[in-house]
């Protein structure tokens, strides 16, 4: 007997007296599993979007700007995509024409917009700023979910997104540290909040109509990769890749690992969680950031930043955990 059907059959005594059946509780452990799974993927993507500072500083120091790096990193994601679908999955081609709006929201309207903002911010204010501007996201994905899909908006969720909040602005110093604010970088700052909402948002719609992760994310940076195509300096890139094949291979694989693997996975994870829960989720990223930080660039780790890693995983940890017992049932 598996330590799951003893844990079942404990259960299926200790319930007796309130009514309990072993379906229901089956049922409990099927859905359990199934979150955790999720969970897990959402912040598999959160941690694997950390690593984003390796791939822009090795952009950078060959002179790349930031719609050059969103172009590169739409490109070759969607390359490696349609080459996974073609070997693999050529199903996932097939979409209904009336949903490819879908596509261009979480294309153009979040990928391609997010990211130029996101690299923006970060040249016009310090990085612990542009880090919590851009985790304005999990407060407007739950309130946009609140209105567009009636998600509760109850009291672990808003006290979640405080904590990891209060986390971010921890662990990137604006709180115990010296943040450089302007105007022009705080709103390039909330502009990226927004747009990172936005995979969310249309990304939801997108699962609703019945897509896989694999089909949303193949769309979504075919989209991106036609939007930054025209606004990226596309001679600027082939002069920057084609001189050096190190530099060109780095590159591939990085962006591979900092977007590829977190959007199928967070896509996926979507499926089986509220957007407001993701979304708190994936705020590990600027925890993962501020490690990668420290451990690859030596930059100094201070308590300030230790008490918002604390803070942002125990958000974590709260927004998985059931504070009422019939949330269970």
């Amino acid at each position: 007997m598996s330590v799951k059907e003893e844990s079942i059959l404990m259960l299926n005594k200790k319930s007796k007296a309130s009514g309990l059946s072993g379906q229901k509780l089956s049922a409990f452990w099927s859905d359990k599993t199934v979150r955790i799974v999720n969970s897990c993927l959402v912040l598999a993507a959160g941690s694997l979007w950390g690593l984003m500072g390796l791939l822009v500083r090795s952009l950078n120091a060959v002179g790349l700007a930031s719609m050059e790096i969103t172009s590169i990193r739409s490109i070759i994601t969607c390359i490696s995509l349609l080459l996974v679908m073609l070997l693999f999955n050529r199903k996932a081609f097939k979409i209904r024409l009336k949903d490819i709006w879908c596509f261009i929201g979480t294309g153009a309207c979040s990928v391609t917009f997010f990211n130029y903002c996101y690299f923006k911010t970060m040249t016009l204010t310090s990085l612990s700023v542009a880090a919590v501007l851009l985790y304005t996201a999990p407060a407007l994905v739950m309130l946009m979910s609140a209105f567009l899909f009636k998600e509760k908006l109850n009291l672990k969720k808003i006290l979640a997104l405080c904590l990891a909040f209060l986390g971010c602005s921890f662990v990137s110093g604006i709180v115990g540290g010296a943040g450089a604010l302007s105007a022009k970088g705080i709103l390039f700052g909330l502009g990226a909040g927004f747009g990172y909402a936005l995979y969310s948002i249309f990304g939801r719609y997108a699962l609703e109509r019945g897509y896989t992760s694999l089909t949303i994310s193949f769309y979504t940076f075919l989209c991106s990769s036609v939007c930054t195509f025209f606004l990226a300096d596309q001679g600027k890139i082939a002069n920057a890749l084609s001189g050096n094949i190190s530099v060109l291979f780095k590159t591939i694989i990085l962006v591979l690992i900092v977007t590829l693997l977190p959007y199928l996975s967070y896509t996926r994870g979507l499926k089986g969680l509220e957007n407001g829960t993701a979304s708190v989720l994936a705020s590990v990223e600027p925890v993962v950031a501020t490690l990668v930080g420290v451990i690859i660039y030596k930059e100094a780790l201070n308590v300030w930043n230790v008490t918002g890693i604390c803070l942002v995983l125990g958000s974590i940890v709260l927004i998985n955990v059931n504070l009422k017992k019939n949330e269970r049932e």
